[in-house]
């Protein structure tokens, strides 16, 4: 299917730094998937997170958020409000805003994608300790250093066990 191949090379190219291509690439797999699949598809969710992930890694946070919003209620209507997908655009929004110095409204992002990814896949899963550590960082930057130390802690566990 030509949504997925393009998803992949989407992923490929924003993996190697090549944003330019990953954006470029991003922005035909959601015309795709809006104009092949339901407009409340996963893989629409999916192809608008994508894009928005290229985008915060551009520097371009003001075309990103809309995408991460519109994403995030389509994973939410299709998937439930707690899947592990939903999990994710929560934790990239997050990220967005904790980028733009948004600290109150990244941290309900982040504990609730902690949330999720805890009881969706398992206190020692990977997600779970990327999750943790952006938590950590966001503590850090407010001042929380208990509450980052042990988060930072947490992540460390997870990650040596795998």
């Amino acid at each position: 299917m030509l949504w997925e191949v393009l998803n992949s090379k989407v992923i490929k190219f924003h993996e190697q730094g090549r944003y330019s291509e990953a954006a470029k690439v991003a922005e035909s797999a959601v015309e795709i998937a809006e104009n092949t699949f339901d407009p409340d598809h996963p893989y629409v969710g999916i192809s608008l997170n994508n894009l928005a992930l290229v985008y915060y890694s551009q520097g371009r946070y003001a075309e990103a958020e809309p995408l991460y919003k519109r994403a995030l209620a389509i994973k939410e209507k299709a998937l439930g409000n707690n899947h592990p997908h939903v999990a994710t655009t929560l934790n990239n929004l997050g990220e967005l805003y904790q980028a733009q110095g948004k600290y109150a409204e990244t941290e309900p992002l982040y504990e609730r994608s902690l949330a999720i990814r805890e009881k969706a896949l398992g206190p020692e899963h990977p997600p779970v300790a990327t999750v943790c550590a952006n938590m950590a960082e966001l503590y850090r930057q407010i001042g929380k250093e208990d509450e980052a130390e042990k988060l930072e802690a947490r992540a460390r566990e997870i990650r040596s066990t795998r």
